[in-house]
């Protein structure tokens, strides 16, 4: 892909552009076994094909059978434009894995966009190897910018070979969170941030993450209501309304431009979005 044409790109991406969305596909290669922070509503699952919902798949893939898989799936879907790694683990929990895929698929398929998505805690160290691959297109999951706040969301963070817990965990997070994100856009990639949306928990915390958020340029915010998961910290919270999403739309849209038509899409997903 020549680099100075990738950012015209972003109007053929369907998780950026919804009026693409019947003629650009995506497909996501579960390539990350192991994730390096507890999130209190995830549970992953390598062999799920009941659930529609991030984090999980039917199974993990090494890199080149990821690189198989993606052939055999631009041979059957060839409106494929978009490849991106969105679990079912963390992109960078073990980043190798990440980026020998996104090699083999530049070898392979120049012209493909690439894609990510990740919680932010240990991409920064590979932003260059990002940049050189012409993978521009990023999407974090940042549920708060209070540690406080985080606490409660997240069970804990291995950092640097050891498990931190409670209001540590959650700054070490954020810190690593918001650096990424200004190197990210100081490098001119596309940042999208997903936010998960917690009644109880975070819902009040929201307006100022967009705040804060669209003061550093992030190109769309996502905010995704809570899905209780079985066997999970928040599997009996309550998800927000529709209405509420909404009302949290309508307050923060002076701050950031929301993305609206979002799938939730598993980590094993292909073919269009269907909204």
């Amino acid at each position: 892909m020549k680099e100075k044409h990738w950012h015209d790109l972003v109007n053929h991406h369907p998780c950026f552009n919804v009026k693409c969305i019947r003629r650009s596909g995506r497909i996501h290669l579960p390539i990350a076994p192991s994730c390096n922070l507890q999130c209190a509503y995830c549970r992953r699952d390598f062999a799920c094909v009941n659930e529609s919902r991030p984090g999980v798949s039917n199974g993990v893939l090494t890199p080149e059978e990821a690189v198989a898989h993606l052939d055999r799936s631009l041979a059957e879907l060839p409106h494929i434009k978009v490849v991106g790694i969105a679990g079912p683990g963390d992109a960078f929990a073990e980043p190798e894995l990440t980026l020998k895929t996104f090699e083999l698929i530049r070898q392979r398929h120049p012209e493909l966009m690439l894609c990510l998505s990740s919680n932010g805690l240990n991409i920064e160290a590979y932003i260059n190897d990002l940049e050189a691959l012409a993978a521009r297109f990023v999407t974090l999951t940042v549920n708060a910018i209070d540690p406080v706040v985080g606490q409660k969301i997240y069970e804990y963070v291995t950092w640097n070979g050891k498990r931190i817990t409670g209001e540590k965990a959650a700054q070490v997070l954020i810190e690593n969170q918001l650096a990424a994100i200004r190197l990210l856009k100081a490098k001119g990639f596309v940042v999208k941030i997903n936010s998960v949306v917690i009644p109880g928990i975070n819902d009040c915390h929201v307006p100022f993450l967009a705040k804060v958020l669209g003061g550093m340029k992030i190109d769309f915010l996502n905010l995704l209501p809570l899905i209780p998961v079985s066997g999970t910290k928040m599997e009996t919270i309550r998800p927000p309304t529709a209405k509420a999403i909404k009302a949290l739309k309508e307050q923060t849209s002076r701050y950031v431009t929301h993305m609206n038509h979002c799938v939730k899409c598993r980590s094993d997903a292909a073919g269009l979005l269907v909204v």
